[in-house]
């Protein structure tokens, strides 16, 4: 009897050591707890609550939401994770909580936005709801708690932002920005002395927020915008940190929303709980895709040095590029048969034909697989024949760019390094028209 005793009570406390509630509170919010993680002190771990509120005002208790709030979170983190964005999760615990770096956290809320929803329509009431933003808006709030900032009072919480020469403008969110002064001014503001943060801050934001349009837009939803905070870790290495759950978000899904917005428009409880569920099992689509991009020659004597210089920053594990030199008007049975071989190992694939004298080899490439072929001739004319989805583009990095667009539709890594491209030339076509 006495060895059973002891064997239960070893077997007890094994499992006491392993549930996060036995672990310290070092912070509790509105629907999330963080706990120490005893094995390590620079590690946390971030429990959520089946609570859900909105306007400070409004606050329910919502079963299973802590479950369906963190498996997206972890969801949504380790896409990020794998596009490499620095991000403070470290893994999934259990349906609750994850483990993630324990960071000094920047008293800001930075919100994207791709389109005009929210606070952005109240303070500028000149535009329509849904209005498209071709550049992403980045805002900066100010985290703040019981209307105080420091000991000074505010009129409301989470004012919005804008940064000038005599310090940091503290506006109302939800008042016309031309109709108000700032009601307060800072002199002294986080990362006041650090400057340089605020524009790695915006770039990583603004990453995160390019993968997570391309995932919903592959899941038939619109990211409109979000909210995400950031944190320095014990190494000081700043990190996309907190969460990212149904919360954090406006999604739309068939002209309505799928996130918290249903609970603030009104919606019940019960209605919430069908989208937040609904949301889960589409995040837990968010992945990259295994790719390849094909680049297929003649012979050596097609350089491929045009290519294979630029492709260098878009390559990663999951998208691969894969060089054949091959005469298909020589050899066309066993061309084919080297085609379909790279295409088993990866169905996901664009080719781009680089050849010379041999203009009939992108179409005759194009015939037979069910992948866009891109034509690029080395100083010859080409004519296809009818019925044959063969492209042609002249010059072989506009050929490489219009590959890399047709995978980056399925690819939310490459997506957003395309877009991030665009939209900083979009920014200095707009800058050199002004």
């Amino acid at each position: 009897m006495t060895i059973l005793r002891s064997k239960f009570f070893l077997f007890f406390a094994a499992i006491v050591l392993s549930v996060p509630c036995f672990s310290q509170i070092i912070a509790e919010g509105k629907t999330k707890i963080v706990r120490n993680y005893p094995d390590d002190p620079h590690l946390a771990i971030f429990e959520s609550k089946d609570v859900i509120t909105a306007f400070n005002t409004k606050r329910e208790n919502f079963t299973g939401k802590a479950a369906l709030a963190n498996q997206t979170t972890c969801h949504v983190f380790r896409l990020l994770s794998e596009c490499g964005v620095p991000v403070a999760f470290r893994k999934q615990l259990d349906e609750r909580s994850f483990l993630g770096d324990l960071c000094e956290m920047i008293q800001y809320e930075v919100v994207v936005r791709r389109e005009a929803h929210g606070s952005y329509l109240k303070r500028h009431p000149e535009l329509e709801k849904g209005a498209v933003f071709p550049k992403l808006v980045v805002e900066f709030f100010l985290k703040t708690s019981d209307n105080n900032w420091l000991g000074t009072a505010i009129p409301k919480d989470d004012p919005f932002i804008q940064f000038t020469d005599s310090g940091a403008e503290l506006y109302l969110p939800d008042v016309p920005i031309t109709s108000q002064k700032p009601f307060l001014v800072l002199s002294d503001y986080p990362l006041k002395d650090q400057p340089q943060y605020f524009e790695q801050i915006a770039k990583i934001a603004k990453q995160t927020f390019l993968i997570l349009e391309k995932a919903w837009q592959m899941e038939s939803a619109r990211l409109v915008d979000f909210k995400v905070e950031f944190g320095f870790n014990y190494k000081g290495e700043l990190l996309l940190a907190d969460v990212i759950d149904n919360d954090s978000w406006r999604v739309i899904q068939n002209q309505q929303y799928i996130d918290k917005q249903a609970y603030r428009d009104g919606q019940s409880v019960d209605a919430v709980t069908l989208l937040y569920q609904r949301v889960c099992f589409l995040t837990d689509h968010f992945k990259l895709p295994d790719q390849q991009l094909i680049l297929w020659r003649e012979s050596d004597k097609d350089d491929l040095d045009p290519f294979v210089k630029q492709l260098g920053r878009f390559e990663n594990t999951h998208l691969k590029s894969t060089i054949v030199t091959s005469s298909v008007h020589k050899n066309p049975i066993g061309s084919n048969s080297v085609l379909q071989e790279k295409l088993k190992q990866v169905p996901d694939s664009v080719l781009i034909s680089y050849n010379g004298t041999s203009n009939g080899a992108g179409p005759t490439l194009s015939a037979s697989p069910t992948i866009p072929v891109i034509t690029t001739p080395a100083g010859w004319d080409v004519r296809a024949p009818s019925a044959t989805p063969v492209m042609t583009v002249m010059e072989p990095q506009n050929a490489l760019l219009a590959a890399l667009q047709i995978l980056a539709c399925r690819n939310p890594l490459l997506y957003m390094q395309l877009r991030m491209e665009q939209e900083e030339h979009l920014l200095n076509v707009v800058e050199s028209d002004e």
